[in-house]
C-alpha cells in the first residue's frame, strides 16, 4: 500500500460501515438535518410573522392575552403563539439595566426559542405536507 491511495482506503472504511466524520449514521444525520430545517422554518415563520404583524397593526409585537374583545384575545394568542421564538429571541438581547447583555439569560431564551420554533416549524411543515400530498 503507498501512501497516495490510503486516503482512498479511509474513506472506503467510513462509508462502507456507513459513519461520517461525528460518528453518526447516515440515518441519524439525516434526522439531525431534518430537526435543523424545521427549526429554520419556525424561526423564519415567526420572524416573518413579527415584521408583519408589526407593520400591520403598528404596535410591537409581545407575548400577551389581553384584548379589548373576546377576538382580540385570540388574535394576541395566535400572535404570540406563531411570532413567540422571535419575540423571545428579542428578549434574550435586551440589555440589563447597567447596559450589559446576560450570557445566561440570552441562552436560556435561545434554548427556549428555537425549542418553541421546531414546535411552530413541525406545524407549519406538517401543515404544507398535509396540503400538497
Amino acid at each position: 500500500m503507498t501512501a497516495e491511495f490510503a486516503p482512498h482506503m479511509i474513506n472506503e472504511e467510513l462509508t462502507s460501515a456507513g459513519l461520517t466524520a461525528a460518528g453518526l449514521g447516515v440515518e441519524a444525520m439525516a434526522e439531525l438535518l431534518l430537526a435543523g430545517f424545521i427549526m429554520a422554518v419556525g424561526v423564519s415563520i415567526a420572524g416573518a410573522g413579527t415584521h408583519l404583524y408589526q407593520w400591520a397593526f403598528g404596535q410591537s409585537a409581545a407575548l400577551r392575552y389581553d384584548g379589548r374583545t373576546v377576538f382580540h384575545m385570540f388574535g394576541h394568542l395566535v400572535m404570540s403563539f406563531l411570532c413567540g421564538p422571535y419575540i423571545m429571541l428579542q428578549m434574550g438581547w435586551s440589555q440589563e439595566r447597567d447596559g450589559t447583555l446576560s450570557i445566561s439569560s440570552a441562552l436560556l431564551s435561545a434554548f427556549v426559542a428555537f425549542g418553541w420554533a421546531f414546535i411552530t416549524g413541525l406545524l407549519v411543515v406538517g401543515a404544507y405536507v398535509a396540503l400538497t400530498g
